[in-house]
């Protein structure tokens, strides 16, 4: 149990360090007006990718962990740390839920099934983002920020969110169907459990 324990504690600080490296050095950062900015990144790829392999509560976790200090070590997005925090935990929490409480995909035989839960759990999690992220966004600019200008970086957030989310679908489904048969071959269902499949509660 201890060794279970470590191990999904590793694998939820390798995808937290995965996030932030693909976050951080993998962006287009689109500067908006106000000093503001948005940025076209796979970062969501990789919460979406934790939580089909690890479950909702520790892929959520890593991804959330990741992009956070990712925020919290660049200035333009340092204000937006607890923001980035709860949406990205979301998309993971979200996704772990079809996945692995609806589409029961470590188990699934069924090819097939197990590609249309994928693709249902990664959209359903990146959809959640595409909605809450720029009304989530736009709140926080305006009540907690008090930027007048959240109104006019709207529609930015609103198209790079959509980019952001189509692309983040494509990767994390690709890579998830290209790596399952290999770990499942491995063991890794098994040694990591069930666990962390909890119901649920940006890109820029």
């Amino acid at each position: 149990m201890k060794n279970m324990n470590l191990q999904k504690l590793v694998l939820t600080g390798l995808f937290a360090a995965l996030s932030y490296v693909v976050f951080t050095f993998l962006q287009i950062k689109i500067t908006l007006p106000g000093g503001d900015a948005t940025s076209i990144h796979l970062g969501n790829a990789v919460c979406v990718l934790g939580a089909l392999l690890l479950g909702g509560v520790l892929g959520g976790l890593g991804g959330a962990l990741g992009m956070t200090i990712g925020d919290l070590l660049d200035p333009v997005y340092i204000l937006y740390a607890p923001k980035t925090f709860l949406l990205k935990f979301c998309i993971g929490l979200i996704t772990g839920l079809i996945a692995h409480r609806l589409g029961h995909i470590r188990t699934q035989k069924d090819n097939k099934k197990i590609l249309l839960w994928t693709i249902l759990a990664a959209s359903g999690g990146l959809l959640f983002n595409v909605i809450f992220d720029p009304l989530i966004g736009y709140y926080y600019k305006l009540c907690i920020l008090g930027k007048p200008a959240a109104e006019l970086i709207l529609a930015w957030n609103i198209t790079s969110t959509s980019i952001n989310a189509v692309t983040s679908t494509i990767v994390s489904v690709v890579i998830y169907t290209a790596l399952r048969p290999v770990l499942k071959k491995s063991g890794f269902f098994d040694q990591t459990g069930q666990t962390g499949t909890a119901a649920p509660c940006r890109a820029r």
